[in-house]
């Protein structure tokens, strides 16, 4: 009886795996795709679309032109994996059974249980979420006033809500909006964690689009119009969005695999083998041993490299041949600010930081060769302009 593979997940993680997959497998399995999606939607420039909607058009891939036809592609979402019975649960239909599962299913965003931050905030995962963003501030700005303008917030100075204020800077300039936006930040420095360098340059650009930066206190509680900030200061808003961390999907909660007591996360091996040697997992739903005490960053880097060796993996599992084991290496950091970007500890590039041409076309660059590695070069060149 030909083995059921199954993959969960049309991100990064699940539609390299998926490519994978087929090139490893090549007809020695049956092969099923599980998404609430029929598209795979390139997340680190979705937000292009706060400033232009019409970006969505370059960066969602129907799924498509990324599988081959043997490859059995179902829309539904996933609401539980019986590890028992090998059976994979989903909101409108029968559930999927499964020799093999490979989990990509992705995160979702942490509150944190900070008072009335969920009922209040826009998140930024998804294309819906960035179009809801781009709408949010179109309104606002539509009811402010240069002498009363809109206030927009963004909590979370990580990747997304850097490059999420660089979109709004833009689409305030591209419009003469009348926008004030403020990035706040817990921590001592945006980007947290990284190198001050790093961090300087970022500042420096964000300053430059006049982005207001709050550091060293953690937003406590938000109401309909105010984000309580620390102790005393008060900040109020008319588009709020929150970036701050990210957490398991509530469809893995409960399934009996060892996972983070915290954020949910599943725990799985260099090999992508989780406490079940039939289920692996990736991307940002897993914690990916890696040699030292920390796991493999939730990126879109280390889901993209990972599909690839998670992919061969499973096949191998099939075939009853040894697993190979990932490490994950960091090629770099690219950051774009609207219209700019900023690099960092690029691998073969003799400068740490640098900004500039060569920074932004880089972060073309990476999204057009990923789309490339998904669906061939048309589509990329396609993109290429609005990168």
């Amino acid at each position: 009886m030909t083995d059921k593979v199954v993959v969960l997940g049309a991100g990064y993680a699940g539609a390299g795996a998926i490519k994978s997959l087929e090139d490893e497998l090549n007809g020695d399995a049956d092969i099923t795709w599980i998404s609430d999606t029929d598209y795979h939607l390139v997340l680190h420039e979705s937000h292009r679309c706060i400033r232009d909607p019409s970006v969505q058009d370059k960066i969602t891939i129907p799924v498509h032109e990324i599988k081959q036809p043997t490859t059995e592609f179902i829309q539904d979402t996933v609401t539980g994996i019986d590890t028992d019975d090998r059976v994979v649960e989903l909101s409108d239909r029968d559930g999927v059974d499964y020799d093999y599962l490979l989990v990509g299913l992705g995160s979702q965003t942490a509150f944190f249980g900070i008072d009335g931050l969920n009922e209040h905030a826009h998140t930024l995962k998804s294309l819906d979420d960035a179009l809801g963003i781009h709408d949010a501030v179109q309104e606002a700005a539509r009811e402010a006033s240069q002498s009363d303008p809109a206030q927009v917030v963004v909590g979370g100075a990580g990747l997304s809500g850097i490059q999420a204020c660089g979109e709004i800077a833009e689409f305030r300039d591209d419009h003469r909006a009348p926008i004030d936006i403020h990035l706040v930040e817990g921590l001592d420095e945006i980007f947290p964690g990284n190198d001050s360098e790093l961090q300087g340059a970022l500042r420096k650009r964000l300053e430059e689009r006049d982005v207001n930066i709050k550091c060293g206190e953690f937003i406590g509680e938000v109401d309909e119009e105010t984000v309580y900030i620390g102790d005393e200061e008060e900040l109020d808003y008319d588009v709020l969005i929150w970036t701050g961390g990210i957490t398991g999907r509530d469809c893995v909660r409960d399934v009996d695999l060892e996972k983070d007591e915290r954020n949910h996360r599943i725990h799985s091996e260099g090999n992508f083998q989780t406490t079940n040697e039939r289920v692996f997992a990736i991307g940002d739903c897993a914690l990916i041993e890696q040699p030292g005490e920390n796991p493999a960053p939730p990126t879109a880097e280390a889901a993209w490299t990972a599909a690839e060796v998670a992919g061969e993996n499973i096949a191998r599992a099939v075939r009853g041949q040894p697993l190979k084991t990932w490490t994950h290496k960091d090629k770099g950091t690219a950051i774009s600010i609207g219209d700019k970007a900023v690099a960092h500890d690029v691998m073969g590039v003799p400068i740490d930081t640098f900004g500039g041409l060569p920074a932004k076309l880089l972060k073309k660059a990476i999204a057009a060769r990923w789309i490339n590695d998904v669906t061939g070069p048309g589509r990329a060149l396609k993109a290429w302009p609005d990168m």
